[in-house]
């Protein structure tokens, strides 16, 4: 698993420990690389401002997190949560007559989900700022859902989808996972609590760290289309 190969203490949050904004773009980019949407490079000098008395004062570098808000932190720290949760004894963690037959990774897929609609949504939302804010409010209204958003909105937009997208990328494992995936989520939130299974939840633990690669490639594809 990938998180075998973090230092010691690190967490789950550490997938968005090397991400920036771009100053340049708003692209997110990692901190050593030129940007992959505009090429530029991260300022290397300190910048000076010049208070109301007019004398100046430096300022060091300063830069913007990749992630969107604490909430991207929350989610990763809760799958880590339900992760080792999973990895523990069941019969200790797990009397209830009506769930002994529920996976213990069901929190897994549930958690994640939503942590993935986050992201679509601040993918969305980043694409359209430039438009009145009545009219992105609109257009995010009428194509609310995730499958929308995922598929005949983006479309629309892009004459594709997000999944074209993703194997476009080099994401083709993905493209093809996501889609099970969401019909598994939608199966348990419309009462087959046994759709999800151990294997499921650990695929998602195993992919974890790819599909945030996955997002941020297709957020910044999308970035450079939307510029032009």
């Amino acid at each position: 698993m990938w998180y075998e190969d973090l230092p010691d203490g690190q967490s789950w949050t550490s997938l968005w420990t090397s991400y920036v904004r771009c100053p340049t773009c708003s692209g997110i980019r990692e901190l050593d690389d030129p940007c992959n949407v505009c090429g530029a490079n991260l300022p290397t000098e300190e910048q000076k401002i010049t208070l109301s008395d007019g004398s100046e004062v430096a300022l060091g570098i300063t830069l913007m997190g990749g992630e969107r808000a604490y909430e991207d932190y929350i989610y990763l720290d809760l799958l880590q949560r339900e992760w080792n949760r999973m990895q523990r004894d069941v019969q200790v963690l797990d009397q209830s007559r009506y769930a002994n037959d529920v996976s213990l990774g069901a929190p897994i897929i549930l958690i994640f989900w939503s942590y993935f609609e986050t992201r679509i949504d601040r993918l969305w939302i980043d694409l359209l700022r430039d438009l009145p804010s009545p009219l992105s409010k609109d257009l995010l209204g009428r194509y609310s859902s995730i499958k929308a958003r995922l598929g005949s909105f983006y479309k629309t937009a892009f004459n594709t989808t997000y999944y074209a997208d993703l194997e476009l990328l080099g994401y083709t494992d993905l493209a093809g996972f996501l889609p099970h995936l969401m019909e598994k989520r939608n199966n348990f939130a419309h009462g087959d609590p046994r759709s999800i299974n151990d294997e499921l939840a650990e695929k998602v633990v195993g992919l974890l760290k790819r599909e945030h690669e996955a997002w941020i490639a297709v957020y910044n594809h999308r970035l450079v289309s939307a510029s032009r």
